[in-house]
Order: structure tokens, then sequence, then C-alpha cells
């Protein structure tokens, strides 16, 4: 069981920066693959970004390639999502989810078990 608290959401403009983080209350974090999602209003949440247990292996989706990355710091219990020139598209709520699967990277939200609460990340242009 772990429990995940985004943070770091916030108004910006188009090509400005944001650092969400995702602190994990639990003391088995390096357990869990950790993923980023995201839900725009009207829009089914997802994928952005996934981590294996140990930082080894990351995965992104198209849209966010080249401009968004992932890392974590297990002695820390958190993980990040740094995102650069964001974009409008960009805009949602973004949400931290860890995994009980490790040997695979994950990327369907149903296989994640344990959710934060969100974080509103906003674009204007």
């Amino acid at each position: 069981q772990v429990q995940l608290v985004e943070s770091g959401g916030g108004l910006v403009q188009a090509g400005d920066s944001l650092r969400l983080s995702c602190a994990a209350s639990g003391r088995t974090f390096s357990s869990y693959g950790m993923g980023w999602f995201r839900q725009a209003p009207g829009k089914e949440r997802e994928f952005v970004a996934a981590i294996s247990f140990n930082g080894g292996t990351t995965y992104y989706a198209d849209s966010v390639k080249g401009r968004f990355t992932i890392s974590r710091d297990n002695a820390k219990n958190t993980v990040y999502l740094q995102m650069n020139s964001l974009k409008p598209e960009d805009t949602a709520v973004y949400y931290c989810a860890a995994t009980e699967t490790t040997r695979v990277i994950v990327i369907t939200a149903p296989k994640y078990g344990y959710w934060g609460q969100g974080t509103q990340v906003t674009v204007s242009s």
C-alpha cells in the first residue's frame, strides 16, 4: 500500500516549464513502477510517462516525448515530471500513479492500483 500526493501545478504561458512532484508515503516505494497520467475537461484520462522501479527505464507518450522527463528519487520517496516547452494542449489535471507490476513498463491506467489526488496544470497561449 502507498499513498501519493502531487504538487507543483499552476498557471503558465506557452513555452514555459513546470516540475511536478509526487510524494509517496510508503517505505516500499522502490518496489513500485510509477506513472504520470493527465485528464483534460471532457476527455479520457491518458498516459503521459512511466518509469521503472529502479529508474532504469522510461517511456513517454508521443505527444510529450522530447519535452517531458520523468525521474524518481527512491531515497526521497518522490517521482518527478519535468515539463518543458509547454503547450496549451498540455492543460489538464495531472495524476501520479503506482503499479505493482515491475517486470515491464505499464502504460494502461487500469494496471495502476494507487493514485494521487491530481494537480492542475494550465497553459495559456
